[in-house]
């Protein structure tokens, strides 16, 4: 009777192991004791550390939020992704499983606050097919390039940051695996780990309101506004959790009402705004017209260049003319936000001649003058160059003596192309407020101290709503001359701004019906959050501080 017993269970068991799926492909053999003692796990560790230095000790069991401290998580797997895949749907090849990735699950003291199917190049096919144990950064000031610290911000951004208050949580993490061949399939966990995530109280001095010293250049306004909501914003950046800011400075009917700075910055700081630069084009070439160097936006490369000395000559070159340039909607096959253009300003700094590089380019057939918006950096580039041959002295002169003079202007920084003209498509160098007097002129409607700068009628222009923005690159909005439009949205009412942006964060607001101009100066540059951020901070903190409800 037992050995019967025993056959019964042993053809069970075998019965059992057949119908198991067999990898697909051979993962790496788990070698590392530590990785053999936390099979299935995620850990956290509080810097990098080489696999076959990591210890037990090394793992954290809490992990205090501040800008000092840096967080990173392993994953110690039982097997390989793709083969975790293969039993979701063992007909794949390994190609197709490579499609998938792994589904990350946060949760927040027991609460689940936010899941992502990981993009399928989040990780190498390498990664995917052998490895056991993959490490990330999640929090980490070296800012490296990884798909774990832009996770760690979506789930920052997509309710982790209101679920991590003041005080101690349970943050834990769950992992699974996915497919996406014609429909989501979700696997078993095959990875879980949870941390003690303390937010320190906030020191006051970090969140108080910084005092507006004398000699700013600008009258300082006594109107009231909710400082609480400001000193929320401070504590918001004190705790990197609006990150890479440098500054805030509020100018309302004309006078200074708010100004902070952060992360080391100082009134006299000259800040890296790179895009924002290009606004500044825009006045220069109004400027120009108005005195006679220029006809009017409407005149064509053919005025300024034998085209046909450049490469990819085509009539079409020729009829492209300066508003096309500053609406971003010319024919050139060009567009930055799209890594394979031709015209993709990557491609144009490692050149000699970056306005040739420019003029070489082809015409994209598929394109209608004036109907398709596709940033453009280098032909910003070219209006540069154009008023540098037109305006006397050079453009540098011109913008010295007609603009920043007039305005008061003098601690400024340009950027040259490699002909050491000033390069109009970033980063022009300044202080906050000095970028405050540029918004203000464009309040103004181009009135400075009773003189006018800038021609009224160009500020309408460049205010103007020319073409409709691609919502998969800012969200809803415009664009006019070098200029773009949004409108926020406080306790249920519009609030339009046209505005100066650049790489990083980096903003100047000039509201349509508020006697607003806001300032947000950031160093977040090429990361994901950097201009949703500056969002945030207008929506939940400036603008509902300092608008008359």
């Amino acid at each position: 009777m037992k050995r019967y017993i025993l056959l019964i269970l042993t053809i069970i068991a075998t019965g059992q192991l057949f119908a198991q799926t067999a990898n697909i492909i051979e993962p790496d053999p788990v070698t590392s004791p530590i990785h053999k003692s936390n099979l299935g796990k995620v850990v956290f560790i509080g810097d990098t550390i080489a696999l076959e230095k990591l210890r037990q000790t090394d793992l954290l069991r809490s992990f205090e939020a501040s800008p000092r401290n840096n967080i990173y998580m392993r994953l110690f797997l039982a097997n390989s992704l793709t083969n975790y895949q293969h039993t979701l749907n063992p007909a794949l090849s390994v190609e197709q499983l490579n499609k998938g990735n792994f589904q990350f699950t946060f949760y927040v003291d027991g609460k689940k606050t936010y899941q992502e199917n990981l993009n399928k190049g989040a990780n190498l096919p390498a990664v995917k097919n052998t490895k056991l144990t993959i490490g990330v950064p999640l929090i980490s000031n070296r800012e490296e390039d990884s798909w774990g610290r832009f996770l760690w911000n979506r789930f920052m951004n997509h309710g982790g940051e209101d679920a991590l208050t003041i005080g101690t949580h349970l943050l834990k993490i769950e992992v699974r695996p996915y497919i996406d061949i014609s429909a989501l399939k979700v696997g078993d966990l095959i990875a879980e780990g949870e941390l003690k995530f303390i937010v320190p109280t906030l020191n006051q001095k970090d969140v108080a309101l910084q005092p507006i010293r004398p000699n700013s250049g600008w009258p300082v306004s006594t109107d009231v506004f909710d400082k609480k909501k400001i000193m929320e914003m401070n504590g918001m950046i004190a705790q990197n959790r609006l990150k890479d800011i440098t500054s805030v400075i509020v100018i309302k009917n004309g006078k200074l009402l708010i100004e902070e700075y952060f992360n080391g910055s100082t009134r006299d700081s000259l800040h890296d705004p790179r895009s924002v630069s290009k606004s500044f084009t825009s006045a220069l070439m109004g400027m120009a017209i108005r005195d006679g160097y220029i006809k009017n936006e409407d005149q064509t490369l053919h005025d300024f260049y034998d085209l046909k000395q450049y490469k990819n000559y085509s009539s079409k070159k020729d009829s492209i003319s300066l508003k096309s340039l500053f609406t971003m909607s010319s024919v050139f096959d060009a567009d930055d936000n799209d890594d394979s253009s031709p015209g993709n300003e990557n491609n144009m700094y490692p050149t000699g001649n970056w306005v040739k590089f420019a003029l070489d380019l082809r015409v994209d057939s598929t394109k209608t003058a004036g109907r398709q918006w596709r940033y453009f950096t280098a032909g910003v580039n070219v209006l540069g160059d154009i008023l540098n041959k037109t305006v006397p002295g050079g453009l540098e002169k011109y913008a010295d003596e007609k603009l920043f003079k007039p305005l008061n202007i003098k601690n400024y920084k340009w950027v040259y192309t490699p002909q050491h003209v000033v390069f109009t498509g970033g980063g022009l160098q300044m202080c906050s407020l000095d970028y405050a007097k540029f918004g203000q002129l464009y309040k103004n409607m181009g009135l400075w101290n009773g003189k006018q700068i800038v021609p009224q009628s160009w500020v309408k222009q460049s205010f103007s709503k020319q073409l409709t923005l691609p919502e998969d690159v800012v969200g809803k909005g415009y664009y006019g001359y070098l200029f773009w439009n949004k409108t926020y949205t406080v306790n249920n009412k519009p609030y339009e701004t046209y505005y100066c942006t650049g790489n990083g964060g980096n903003k100047i607001f000039v509201f349509t019906n508020e006697p607003l101009v806001v300032i947000v100066m950031a160093t977040a540059y090429n990361t994901p959050y950097a201009h949703p951020q500056v969002d945030k901070m207008m929506e939940r903190y400036i603008l509902p501080a300092v608008l008359q409800q």
